[in-house]
């Protein structure tokens, strides 16, 4: 059996964060997600854009991962967006009605440097 792998990439703007995930989301690496999510609410981020785009797979572990800490956030007064999810995350996002974390990265491309256009292959919700 092979250990998952997660790398977690942060670039601060002023109040924003852009995290770009690379790898697996699952339960072995949910908690490395979590940690890096808690740290930019607790460092004052109002903003925290998730990048999704070289995520290869993400389970039930991740996504309930992302619904915590989007009430984390929530409570914070902090806005948590993922974008560019794999199609599978996406479709599981709307069928179990958590579209309201997925956004466009217009805004992103505005305001920091290290954002990315879409890429073929993912969801642009």
């Amino acid at each position: 059996m092979r250990s998952a792998q997660l790398n977690v990439y942060r670039h601060d703007r002023d109040t924003r964060a852009l995290i770009t995930l690379a790898g697996e989301i699952d339960l072995a690496t949910a908690p490395l997600l979590c940690s890096a999510l808690t740290t930019c609410v607790h460092d004052g981020i109002r903003t925290v854009d998730v990048d999704l785009t070289a995520v290869t797979f993400c389970d039930v572990s991740g996504l309930n991962a992302f619904l915590a800490l989007s009430q984390l956030a929530t409570d914070a007064g902090t806005v948590l967006q993922l974008h560019y999810p794999p199609r599978t995350l996406a479709r599981i996002m709307e069928i179990v009605g958590a579209c309201f974390l997925l956004h466009e990265l217009h805004e992103l491309h505005a305001t920091t440097q290290d954002a990315r256009p879409g890429h073929p292959g993912r969801a642009s919700v």
